[in-house]
């Protein structure tokens, strides 16, 4: 019996996705550097980001939002907030339409960490964006 003969993908493809991934680890390791060198860790970097770049363009999200954008459930979610806030680089005001939600803002202190460990990652983006490119 013939086997059928099975077309994988091109060699050339191949190559640019493992140079996605390639670029793609090298984004990490670099955010990682640079939000330990601003005094984040690389989840609290992540949270900040969120806040600062939330959907709706406000500055603001709320741990429901975070959740679903961290793909993580809402109480690691809300453990991670705490621990931001305990640090202080961010703050919660209560909604004044839903007194079960809280928007998470960043303060001053965080908004100078985030924008430091930001800025350090400008050629890690600009990698990041040349490598999908390719694809």
């Amino acid at each position: 019996m013939a086997r059928a003969q099975i077309h994988g993908p091109s060699v050339a493809d191949v190559q640019r996705v493992a140079a996605l991934r390639v670029a793609l680890r090298a984004f990490e390791r670099g955010t990682e550097r640079a939000a330990r060198a601003a005094g984040l860790t690389p989840q609290w970097y992540l949270l900040l980001l969120l806040v600062k770049g939330s959907e709706g363009g406000d500055e603001r999200a709320t741990v429901g939002e975070l959740a679903r954008r961290l793909h993580l459930a809402q109480s690691s979610v809300t453990e991670l907030v705490n621990r931001v806030e305990r640090a202080g680089f961010v703050r919660r005001t209560p909604s004044t339409v839903d007194a079960r939600v809280a928007h998470i803002a960043l303060t001053d202190e965080g908004e100078q960490r985030f924008v430091a460990s930001f800025r350090a990652l400008a050629d890690e983006r600009r990698a990041l964006r040349d490598a999908i490119k390719r694809l």
